[in-house]
């Protein structure tokens, strides 16, 4: 578009300042664009008129016809000008047609994928379809077809029909997640039907593609954040063992970072972090830490080490580890505060349980100690230099006179 055209105001979405393409009037009587507004409403979860602040009552739009031929015309007016046409919007998805789909793909297992291609291509058609969908019961048939199909997934593509099984459970997989379903079905789907949901998650990040296994990570990512205590803490640890194979495997920056954020949701509860240090969890962090990593990523690592750190078995597999207090160490001071203090209280349980005079050693030669009396002598929170000063006093006989530590920094060493 021209950036010399002034276009009227009253054609702008107030959300955005943008030309509306598809003009709806809300409850309260100001008209936005769809796309917008449904957005606003559907996917950040909003209930008020962005413009009036008053909660709408009644989440229905209501197309503006009127101010859409007007802009539709001002546009014809100024073709010349580098503007195009905005076509006639296509009209929202209609929840008895959706049910109609969904019943004849159920009946007809041959019309599957026609079906899924179908929702896949209403999903994209606006915000407002999405929800339309879920109260049509797509989320349920979806489920269905990834719980059904899973079995196949690690078969060999040998004819047609092998073909199309494995092809629609990857479908059912990116819709379920392109939907974006809401809290609370997430949650009817964990208590009704969480182990053999979760099982055929299981079964895709064991045996699908890279892509599968994107999708199905941050699928379970979302499940497990509205499951319930007992179901987070009956994670079997084969589960634990594949989430760490999709770190390892480094799919794609989104699904590391959904896998950190499930075991770290999961690693809340004692008895998980063990099925997580068996599974390899505390080895891959180290050598995920060597590598440079977006700062929140980095931060993310070093809360879920910290929480393996947690237990004996987590602070042994550290320890074992060449460079295991090295790197923890290394990222104080250089990421962040939160990265700074995660380090300092892994550093702080090894300190308190497993120190050991060759530990201790260790951590003086690797440049630890030196870390710890840097951290007294910059800003930081006080909570983390309160246990800098802990770890440091604790120790003080071993590490207090020793030429490891440099000069400058030997004043900053908290008498015991």
């Amino acid at each position: 578009m021209d950036d010399q055209v002034e276009i009227p105001m009253h054609f702008l979405c107030p959300i955005s300042l943008q030309l509306m393409r598809d003009p709806v009037i809300v409850s309260t009587g100001i008209t936005y664009d769809r796309e917008h507004i449904e957005k606003w409403l559907f996917s950040c979860k909003n209930n008020t008129c962005p413009v009036t602040k008053q909660v709408l009552s009644d989440p229905d739009l209501t197309p503006n016809h009127t101010l859409r031929r007007l802009i539709q015309g001002w546009c014809t007016l100024n073709a010349s000008r580098g503007i195009e046409r905005i076509p006639t919007p296509k009209p929202p998805a209609d929840k008895t047609q959706i049910v109609k789909l969904l019943k004849d793909a159920e009946q007809f297992p041959d019309m599957q994928l026609k079906c899924l291609r179908r929702l896949k291509s209403i999903i994209s058609e606006g915000e407002r379809n999405r929800s339309c969908l879920e109260s049509a019961g797509a989320v349920q048939f979806l489920v269905s077809i990834i719980k059904s199909n899973d079995h196949s997934i690690s078969q060999e593509v040998s004819d047609s029909s092998s073909s199309g099984f494995t092809k629609a459970s990857g479908e059912a997989l990116s819709i379920l997640y392109e939907l974006k379903i809401s809290d609370g079905c997430l949650k009817n789907i964990m208590n009704n039907d969480c182990g053999a949901f979760v099982e055929s998650l299981i079964q895709v990040l064991k045996h699908g593609n890279y892509q599968s296994r994107a999708y199905a990570t941050m699928l379970l990512k979302n499940a497990f954040e509205v499951a319930n205590p007992f179901q987070l803490m009956s994670v079997t640890p084969e589960f634990f063992a594949e989430i760490v194979r999709v770190l390892r495997d480094q799919i794609s920056q989104q699904a590391s970072k959904a896998a950190l954020k499930l075991l770290v949701e999961l690693c809340l509860w004692g008895r998980n972090r063990i099925k997580a240090v068996e599974g390899g969890a505390v080895m891959l962090l180290i050598e995920l830490l060597l590598e440079v990593s977006e700062k929140r990523t980095c931060e993310l690592k070093l809360i879920l080490l910290d929480q393996l750190c947690g237990c004996a078995e987590g602070r042994a597999e550290l320890l074992k580890h060449g460079a295991g207090l090295a790197v923890v160490s290394k990222k104080i001071l250089r990421v962040s505060q939160v990265a700074s203090d995660r380090a300092v209280r892994i550093l702080s349980s090894i300190s308190k349980f497993s120190a050991t005079t060759r530990v201790l050693q260790e951590m003086l030669q690797v440049g630890v100690v030196a870390k710890l009396c840097l951290v007294l002598q910059v800003d930081g929170s006080f909570k983390t230099k309160e246990r800098t000063r802990e770890i440091l006093r604790l120790h003080s006989r071993v590490w207090k006179n020793s030429s490891c530590i440099p000069f400058h920094l030997l004043s900053s060493y908290p008498s015991s």
